[in-house]
C-alpha cells in the first residue's frame, strides 16, 4: 500500500481547519446602521409612540359603510384620488329597488289621473246623457198623463166607454211615469253636483300617500350609491366590481372581518399625529399646551407638531396592537397634534412615528 494519498487528506483537513480558525477568529466591525436612532431633543423629554391620521375634529379617518347591501356594480374612484363632496365612490347594483320605485311611480301616477278625474266631473258628456235621460222621462210621463186624462174624460161621459180597471191601469202608469221622471231629475241633479268632497279627500290623501312611498323609495334608491360626505383623499377601497358589501361593510378573506367599504380622509395639507403616552408618564404630562417633536422611522428628519387637544380617557393599547387581550394590560392616553405636511417627504395616514414631548415647559 502507499500512503501518499492519505497523507495528503489530512495535510489538506489540517490546512483548511488552520485557515478557518484563523477566519472565524478574526473580529469583523458590524455595519453602520442604516440610520441613526431616535434621540430625545429635550433635557426632560416624553417618548411616546405615534399614529398619522388625517386632521379632523373627531375620529382618525372617514369610514364609510352603505345603508343598504348590495353587489358592487362598479368602483367609481381610485385610491388616492381626490374627490369632491357627493362625488360617487361605489355604485351598487340597483335593478330591484329601482323597478320597485318604478312600480310605485306609476302608482302614484293613476292615483293622480283619478285625482283629476274626481276633480272635474262632471264629464260634459256624461251630463249630456242625464239630462236627455230626464227629459225622456219627463216626455214618458207627459204622455202617461195625457193618456189618463183623454180616459177619465171619456169615463165621465160614458162609464161604459171605459173599464174601471183600464182606468186603474193608466193611473198606476202616469204615478210610476211620475217616479221615474223624479229619479231622472235627481240623477241629473247628483250627476252636475260632481264627485262627493269625500271621494275627492280620500282619493287626495291616497294620492299622497302613494307619494310619500315612491320618495321614500327613490330615496332608499339614492344609497345605491356611496358618495363622498366631505372634500377629501381616498385612502383604501376594501372591494370590488362583484363583490356584496352589507352596512356591516366588506368582508376581508384575510382578516375575517368586516371592514369599511372606503376610507377617506380630509383634504391632507396638514395631517394629525394621534400620540399614546403610557400612563405611569401621563403625571410628567405639562399642564399647558404642548411642545413635541415628531421623528418619522427611517429618516433623519423632525418635524415640529402643534397641540391640539388632550382626549382626556385612558383606554388599553389596542390602536398600535390591533389586538384587544394583551398579556399586559398597557393602557395609554391619546394626546393629539397638528402638523403642516412637507412637500418634499412622504407622509401617509397609517404610518407609525415617534414622538417627543417637552416635560419640562411647566
Amino acid at each position: 500500500m502507499r500512503p501518499r494519498p492519505l497523507f495528503l487528506v489530512a495535510g489538506l483537513g489540517l490546512a483548511l481547519g488552520i485557515g478557518g480558525a484563523f477566519y472565524f477568529a478574526h473580529k469583523r466591525s458590524p455595519p453602520p446602521p442604516a440610520y441613526n436612532p431616535a434621540s430625545n431633543p429635550y433635557a426632560s423629554g416624553i417618548y411616546a409612540n405615534g399614529i398619522v391620521e388625517s386632521d379632523q375634529g373627531s375620529a382618525a379617518n372617514l369610514n364609510l359603510f352603505p345603508e343598504v347591501g348590495g353587489t358592487v356594480a362598479k368602483v367609481l374612484v381610485t385610491e388616492g384620488e381626490r374627490v369632491s363632496a357627493g362625488t360617487a365612490l361605489v355604485a351598487l347594483d340597483p335593478a330591484v329597488q329601482a323597478a320597485s320605485a318604478s312600480a310605485l311611480q306609476s302608482q302614484v301616477a293613476a292615483a293622480s289621473a283619478v285625482l283629476d278625474e274626481l276633480k272635474h266631473q262632471p264629464r260634459p258628456e256624461t251630463l249630456e246623457v242625464v239630462r236627455a235621460q230626464w227629459e225622456a222621462a219627463q216626455a214618458v210621463l207627459k204622455q202617461a198623463r195625457d193618456t189618463l186624462e183623454k180616459q177619465r174624460r171619456s169615463f165621465a161621459l160614458d162609464s161604459r166607454s171605459v173599464s174601471r180597471d183600464v182606468l186603474d191601469t193608466a193611473e198606476n202608469a202616469a204615478r210610476v211615469a211620475a217616479a221615474n221622471a223624479e229619479v231622472a231629475r235627481r240623477q241629473y241633479e247628483l250627476t252636475r253636483a260632481g264627485a262627493w268632497q269625500y271621494d275627492v279627500r280620500n282619493q287626495q290623501r291616497l294620492r299622497d300617500s302613494l307619494q310619500r312611498q315612491y320618495e321614500a323609495a327613490d330615496a332608499l334608491l339614492g344609497k345605491y350609491t356611496l358618495r363622498a360626505p366631505v372634500d377629501g383623499v381616498v385612502l383604501a377601497i376594501n372591494t370590488t366590481a362583484g363583490n356584496y358589501v352589507s352596512p356591516q361593510g366588506a368582508y376581508d378573506a384575510y382578516t375575517q372581518g368586516n371592514e369599511p367599504v372606503v376610507v377617506m380622509s380630509t383634504p391632507q395639507d396638514t395631517l394629525a399625529v394621534r400620540v399614546y403616552v403610557d400612563e405611569i408618564l401621563v403625571h410628567r404630562l405639562p399642564s399647558k399646551a404642548l411642545r413635541a417633536q415628531m421623528q418619522l422611522r427611517g429618516v433623519e428628519r423632525r418635524i415640529p407638531l402643534t397641540f391640539v387637544r388632550i382626549q382626556p380617557y385612558v383606554t388599553p393599547k389596542i390602536e398600535l396592537s390591533s389586538q384587544r387581550q394583551e398579556r399586559v394590560d398597557l393602557r395609554v392616553l391619546p394626546v393629539l397634534f397638528r402638523f403642516r405636511r412637507p412637500a418634499d417627504l412622504p407622509l401617509y395616514p397609517g404610518q407609525l412615528v415617534d414622538v417627543y414631548i417637552d416635560a419640562g415647559a411647566r
